[in-house]
């Protein structure tokens, strides 16, 4: 027989360890009708915050964070990505009482639960980090550190009473400093006609442009351009064209939202023929005068424009002339339509051409 003041100590602890398990089974059930997904806000930079949205416009995103508190950011710097809404839980099934301890359950450290939900977060907003523009573009970014650019593409195929194939690809960057700024272009165009190759180009270009005053500045504009479909008079003439500018100007205008230049240039033209060998190489200096438009309208609408004039002696004046209207659809995403013509060129070799093209483009 065991004595009276074992029993009572027995039931005593088993009382105590009832009581325990009863309170960790509510923690359990509580902290699983607590919804474990959260609104994440996303950096251009790649950078993610998790918390929960709780205003957005046009201009700012109010964002209160788990650990950073309420943070205020512009829209165009991040991207919100909504939590999904938590399913509906089943009510818990009601559990008899009895006097038999409930077998112990072992609860999930704090550290545990933390990594699983943020595991199922990751996963959710992979996806959305393959598709997003804005998270591309924050890639991108992130990827050219301070420069800034666009890449844009045009296609069209037609078939009526011909078949038709045209597109265009190209990329821009640019990176500004105080009195300094550099840019590098590439592009090619291809057009064929039943199957007739009719474009095919390859052109890049760069520029530097240094500010000696707030008025006065200068520039050095080297230009390449290798036309492998061109004819002159019915004869094939692909060539491949080298242009270097180097010129000086007065900003006529120096508002942030619009500028206005002009200047003068001197030119050097090198030309390779490569649709024979008896061509061979030309080469061949020019004058000209220029003007740059760039201006910044409401609904972000960019134009751009700019004019050359080559007067050339014994022959007939050259001139070209560019304009780009561009509209921001978002932060990321642009459309634009461009206009480009040249007639005349003073290196004798270069084919003339008219180019309207619409293009859409991925800015970052």
């Amino acid at each position: 027989m065991l004595p009276a003041s074992y029993d009572r100590i027995t039931r005593s602890l088993r009382g105590v360890l009832a009581v325990i398990f009863l309170c960790v089974g509510m923690a359990l059930r509580a902290a699983q009708t607590t919804p474990t997904t959260r609104d994440t806000l996303v950096y251009k930079d790649g950078d993610r915050v998790q918390g929960v949205l709780v205003s957005k416009t046009d201009d700012e995103i109010v964002f209160k964070s788990d650990r950073f508190g309420e943070v205020r950011v512009k829209t165009m710097d991040a991207v919100v990505i909504k939590a999904d809404k938590p399913a509906p839980s089943a009510p818990a099934p009601a559990v008899a009482q009895t006097n038999a301890p409930t077998p112990p359950v072992a609860p999930a450290t704090r550290a545990e639960r933390k990594a699983a939900a943020e595991k199922a977060e990751e996963e959710r907003v992979s996806i959305w980090d393959r598709f997003s523009p804005s998270v591309l573009t924050a890639r991108v970014r992130n990827y050219f550190g301070p420069w800034h650019g666009r890449l844009a593409f045009s296609t069209e195929a037609v078939s009526d009473v011909a078949r038709r194939n045209n597109s265009s690809y190209e990329g821009h960057l640019t990176r500004k400093w105080t009195a300094n700024e550099v840019q590098l272009n590439a592009r090619y165009d291809y057009s064929e006609t039943n199957d007739v190759t009719t474009t095919d180009i390859v052109k890049a270009s760069g520029l530097v442009r240094h500010e000696f005053t707030k008025q006065i500045f200068g520039l050095y504009r080297p230009t390449s351009e290798w036309n492998r479909a061109s004819t002159l008079n019915g004869v094939p003439n692909d060539y491949v064209l080298l242009q270097q500018e180097l010129g000086a100007g007065w900003q006529i205008l120096t508002m942030p939202s619009r500028k206005v230049r002009v200047g003068i240039s001197e030119n050097l033209f090198d030309t390779w023929n490569t649709a024979h060998l008896a061509a061979g190489h030309t080469s061949r200096g020019a004058a000209s005068g220029f003007e740059e438009l760039e201006f910044t309208l409401p609904w972000r609408i960019t134009l751009s424009q700019r004019g050359v004039y080559y007067p050339v002696r014994n022959q007939r004046d050259g001139w070209e002339n560019r304009f780009d209207a561009v509209k921001k659809l978002t932060e990321t995403l642009s459309i634009s339509v461009r206009h480009e013509i040249r007639r005349h060129n003073p290196d004798g070799a270069a084919q003339d051409y008219d180019r309207l093209k619409l293009l859409f483009g991925l800015d970052f």
